[in-house]
């Protein structure tokens, strides 16, 4: 017989999640100026977009391991 995990408040799932918003958008950010950091020194037009594109999946990847972790 396993043992009973102690239940989290959804208090305590919200706090976990709010900062989620916040990085998700940094995440992003933080890819768009690399985009166009490299897209100037590569002398480019797709850097900005496709380094853009990559960290929206990442964010959105790291949102969802989040939010299982904080579910199980």
């Amino acid at each position: 017989m396993k043992p009973k995990k102690p239940q989290k408040k959804p208090l305590n799932k919200a706090i976990a999640l709010s900062g989620a918003g916040l990085q998700m958008g940094l995440t992003i950010y933080l890819g768009f100026l690399l985009g166009k950091w490299l897209d100037g020194i590569f002398q480019v037009a797709f850097l900005k977009e496709t380094i853009t594109l990559l960290a929206i999946f990442l964010a959105m990847y790291s949102l969802i391991k989040q939010a299982n972790k904080i579910n199980e």
